[in-house]
This record gives structure tokens, C-alpha cells and sequence, in this order.
């Protein structure tokens, strides 16, 4: 399926997927052998504490620093491209499903600009928008038609643009985080199923439902790793470093009821767990979809930490996966070359870099 990728998201050739968040840049690139995939190189590099808040760039110079060191750390091979594709951050984006009487197509544009004002804080002169109309309709709205509209203001993408270009790399496309994870996570056989992906991180957690394998629905709220980080830090009376080691060898703890280590992050959970309800509740009810959340899909940094999806599968009482962002690459009998726990973190860098070796679904 092909989205936005007209205006500020077009692009052609071979390209690195760059995902730049808060706290770290991960990137990564694949080439096209015949009918099959092959990662070229991936990596990450940390970005200097409040160079970056709230998707907001703040220090142009750390970021530029961070991006090129991840790109010269990559491997197994140096990445051949200087062309990127980089994630937005969903904060800063506006992406739902719209559903407007039918009408020429013609007529759509000044439709979807009236919607924009309606439901967006930032006049339409401060926003970048694209939209595409739907050859099949996902809500229950009866003689209507459905487009998907994303709107992210023109501030953040001009900020992203100076750092990249900053970086000495000529930007080939941009895109939402939510996108470029369903197009790593979710499967060919998704069908008519709606699937939520929780995209669990350093800063914040958010939520992408995705019906018929469209993101529709996209919000986010600012429980995160550093949030279990800093419960286990005060319950324990350690430090963050430490906490953190403690979490990555032992786990959450779920499966203990009565440990230290989940008493100290079970309101976190707790907060997260009624998040995600809620967010659920708002897509059947508000937006007017018909097909019940039947599959919840985990990725992000804190997604592969031991007993978080045991916890959050039996606390939602759904069936929650972790992610697997090699489910679309075409390897052939080859193993992926970033083990399934790492992988995760990787989600949208894989979903950008997927993008990068122009599939004929977004040229």
C-alpha cells in the first residue's frame, strides 16, 4: 500500500533508515539481491541528554554529532548510501482516519483542509499535511469515504531537515514513526483484523492501532523505560545505572508476585496497562470502528525486558506479542543478523530502511 509519498516524502533510490528519538539515534540499511534482502548494516549512537526534548531539537551540534557517529559505527559493512529516511516523532504528528461524504477527488482537498483546522492546535499555514484517499473503507461510516491524513508541524520538520542536512546527508523521505512500524511489524496475513503496536521507549510509549493494515490511530503518553528505570531506583535506593542492570537481569519480575522489583513497578504497569485500555475503548467508541483490537504487538526498547508481556497479556486479557520487525524482510533461509531481543529497538529504523530499497508497495 502506498502512503505519503508525495511532497516532503518523496523520495527514489536505495536509502538509510534513520530513527531519531529523545535519547538515541538507530539506523539501518538493506539491499536488494534478486528476491532477496540484505542487511548491509545496522547501529545506534546516544544522544547527549536535552539535545532533543519532546521531539523538540534543542542542540543542533550534539544531534548532527550523534547522527554521524551512528551511521560510522554501523555494521558489518559501512553504509553505502548518503540518502536517509528519517521517523517524525508521533508527538509532534495529527494521523487519523477521516471519513467525509463521497466526492471527487477534486473536491477532497479543501474537505481534508477544513478537517485539519477542526482538529489540530496549529493553524494550517504551521503544518505539513499529505493525505490519501482509501480504496476501502475501515470505519463503520455508511456512505461515506475514508482518507488518511497526517498532519506534523512545519517547526519539527524543518528542525529534522537542518540536522540531517547538518549531517552531510541528503533527506530522501520522511515519515511517522507509526508508519514505518507497521510496515516492519505487521504481517501479510493482518487481514481485516485491527492490531495494536505499543512502541514501549526511553522517553515515552505510543500506541498505533492499524486496521486492514492502515495506521489510523496513533497517541502517546510519557510512561517509558526511564519511568521503571527511576520506580526500581527510589524502591531499592540504588542508583539509575544500577537500576537499569537490575531490570535487564532479572526482569520486571511478573511472574513473582510479591518481588521487590515488580511492588516497585506495578503502578507504572498499572498506568500503562489502563493507557492502552483507554485508547482501545477511544477507537471503538469515538472513531467508529467496527473491528474489535485482536492482537496487541510490542516493540521499543523496554518490549523484549523479561515478564513485560506475560504481564501486559494477562492484565489486558488479549493477546499480546513481541514484535518481530523481520517478519517483511525477504532473507531467504538466512537467520536475521540482529537477535530478536535487540530487534525490537530497531523497529522503525528497519520499517524506514524497508522503505529504502523501493518495494514497488511505497515507490
Amino acid at each position: 500500500m502506498s502512503f505519503l509519498n508525495k511532497k516532503i516524502f518523496d523520495f527514489t533510490g536505495t536509502a538509510i533508515g534513520l530513527d531519531l528519538n529523545d535519547l538515541t539515534v538507530r539506523v539501518a540499511q538493506f539491499e536488494r539481491e534478486g528476491k532477496k534482502d540484505r542487511l548491509v548494516g545496522f547501529g545506534y549512537s546516544p544522544i547527549a541528554p536535552g539535545s532533543i526534548y519532546d521531539g523538540e531539537i534543542l542542540k543542533k551540534d550534539q544531534v548532527i554529532s550523534s547522527i554521524k557517529n551512528a551511521i560510522a559505527k554501523a555494521g558489518p559493512k559501512k553504509l553505502k548510501s548518503k540518502k536517509v529516511i528519517c521517523s517524525l516523532p508521533e508527538n509532534k504528528a495529527f494521523l487519523r482516519i477521516i471519513s467525509i461524504p463521497k466526492m471527487e477527488k477534486a473536491e477532497v482537498k479543501e474537505a481534508i483542509k477544513w478537517e485539519i483546522e477542526a482538529n489540530i492546535p496549529l493553524a494550517l499555514d504551521q503544518v505539513y499535511y499529505d493525505w490519501q484517499i482509501l480504496e476501502e473503507n475501515i470505519s463503520s461510516e455508511k456512505n461515506k469515504m475514508d482518507v488518511l491524513v497526517v498532519a506534523i508541524s512545519r517547526k519539527t520538520v524543518d528542525q529534522f531537515m537542518e540536522v540531517l542536512e547538518g549531517a552531510d546527508l541528503e533527506v530522501a523521505g520522511l515519515e511517522i514513526e507509526s508508519i514505518a512500524q507497521a510496515r516492519s511489524l505487521l504481517s501479510g496475513d493482518t487481514g481485516n483484523k485491527a492490531v495494536l503496536i505499543i512502541d514501549f521507549d526511553e522517553r515515552r510509549t505510543g500506541f498505533s492501532i492499524s486496521s486492514k493494515g492502515i495506521p489510523c490511530f496513533t497517541s502517546s503518553i510519557p510512561v517509558s523505560s526511564q519511568s521503571i528505570n527511576d520506580s526500581i531506583s527510589k524502591s531499592l535506593n540504588i542508583s539509575l545505572e544500577e537500576a537499569e542492570k537490575t531490570k535487564i537481569n532479572n526482569g520486571i519480575g511478573s511472574d513473582f508476585k510479591n518481588s521487590h522489583i515488580f511492588i516497585a513497578v506495578r503502578p507504572v504497569l498499572e498506568n500503562l496497562a489502563s493507557e492502552i485500555e483507554r485508547s482501545i475503548e477511544f477507537f471503538l467508541s469515538e472513531l467508529k470502528y467496527s473491528e474489535a483490537v485482536e492482537e496487541v504487538i510490542v516493540c521499543g526498547k523496554e518490549a523484549a525486558v523479561k515478564g513485560m508481556v506475560p504481564f501486559l497479556s494477562k492484565r489486558l486479557g488479549r493477546k499480546v506479542i513481541l514484535g518481530d520487525p523481520w517478519i517483511n524482510v525477504s532473507l531467504g533461509r538466512k537467520l536475521p543478523e540482529i537477535e530478536r531481543s535487540l530487534s525490537v529497538e530497531y523497529a522503525t529504523a528497519i520499517g524506514l530502511a524497508l522503505r529504502g530499497i523501493n518495494y514497488e508497495d511505497i515507490s
